[in-house]
């Protein structure tokens, strides 16, 4: 396989010298893990105590990793993109929200998004994670099969009927939707209340699709068991693959309550599910749609091993590369600069809504070896390759 994410040209045709410099600047910060911690606790207790930091928070962190406080700054941002044919993701970003107006809210938001996908090509999904639509001690409660009181009963309906009007309206409008995954505590009411979706709206195509954080060892035999009742029940099944994004919360939530890990002992352990379930899934492409969301270059490089070993079109329908917006342009770029599938998620939302997305992804660039130091280093390459040819 010819390896093609060395190209910086591509990868950052898009951005200015100055856009590249600040993106510089705010990579190198991050890689110093004191600083991300001690600098989201301020961030933190800033906005808490009514600081004016928004201003400041918008022009760097906000910058590079989201599209905007709303729907409309996010449309300039999905424009630019598809001028070198990178498709985009909207997600609303507002985490952490615990009552029915927040939800219903998120709702709304959820259907406007829809509306927007089905006029533009550009915008191939939706998205939305399940605690924006109810909150995570009712799902944990309903995973571990506890009986609920009758208000908790109401609520629960209401965060059904909240995931039937989305993925009905994506199933109307023919605009698959994601569903990303969260806590594994929650995460068994969540996987059940998907494949009821799966079940109603999958019957043609994939229409509705579940989220896989590879680095729970547990993942592959529940993709099997939810492969072999898709083939017993006539459905079809919508995969987002991705390796995990609370990886340090999981251990230490587990060694608190004295249970085992649900993550893979090592991150070769990880790494090696992910490519087996991105194997699996290819095999079946009859049944599966696949959105391959990963910044890992070794298993981008897998999986088109497997499309060319498979005979199966760069542009296929059927698999999707994904990366996030302000990360791995390099990816995202060439990818897409080689006539495949790519939709960078785009988050969005008010700035000071944002700020736990943006904190975890702050945390989570510094927790997965290697991903910073990668994002400078291609950085300072074309900072050089603009130098040398100017």
């Amino acid at each position: 396989m010819k390896k093609i994410f060395d190209n910086t040209q591509i990868a950052f045709a898009l951005k200015s010298s100055d856009q590249l410099n600040a993106s510089y600047f705010l990579f190198k910060l991050m890689a110093l893990k004191p600083l991300v911690k001690i600098g989201t606790k301020i961030i933190s207790l800033a906005l808490q105590l009514n600081l004016p930091v928004e201003n400041l928070i918008r022009k760097t962190i906000f910058n590079q990793f989201c599209g905007g406080i709303n729907e409309e700054d996010c449309l300039k941002v999905v424009d630019i993109l598809d001028t070198k044919g990178v498709s985009s993701v909207l997600d609303y970003a507002v985490e952490g929200k615990a009552n029915e107006s927040e939800f219903d809210n998120a709702l709304e938001k959820m259907l406007k998004i829809i509306e927007f996908a089905k006029e533009r090509q550009a915008i191939p999904f939706a998205v939305f994670k399940p605690t924006s639509f109810g909150r995570i001690d009712l799902y944990e409660k309903i995973g571990d099969k506890k009986v609920l009181t009758d208000t908790e009963q109401v609520e629960w309906s209401s965060v059904v009927a909240r995931f039937d009007l989305v993925c009905k309206a994506a199933h109307q409008k023919s605009v698959p939707v994601m569903i990303d995954a969260e806590e594994s505590w929650m995460q068994d009411a969540a996987d059940e209340l998907i494949l009821e979706m799966m079940r109603k709206y999958n019957k043609e195509k994939a229409i509705v699709y579940n989220t896989l954080q590879m680095y729970r060892w547990d993942r592959m035999d529940y993709l099997k068991t939810l492969h072999q009742t898709a083939q017993t029940e006539g459905f079809f099944i919508g995969i987002k693959l991705v390796r995990g994004a609370y990886m340090e919360k999981e251990n230490e939530r587990a060694e608190e309550q004295n249970y085992p890990s649900p993550i893979c002992a090592s991150k070769q352990e990880t790494d090696l599910n992910y490519d087996t379930a991105l194997e699996y899934i290819t095999n079946s492409l009859n049944i599966f749609s696949l959105y391959a969301g990963t910044h890992n270059e070794e298993s981008t490089y897998y999986l088109m091993e497997l499309m060319q070993k498979k005979n199966i079109a760069n542009n296929d329908i059927g698999i999707w590369f994904g990366q996030l917006y302000g990360m791995s342009d390099t990816i995202s770029f060439n990818l897409a600069a080689n006539g495949y599938n790519v939709a960078k998620y785009l988050p969005f939302g008010p700035v000071k809504e944002v700020v736990p997305y943006l904190i975890r992804r702050a945390q989570e660039n510094t927790a997965v070896a290697g991903q910073t130091t990668r994002e400078i280093e291609m950085i300072k390459k074309e900072r050089q390759r603009r130098i040398k040819d100017a």
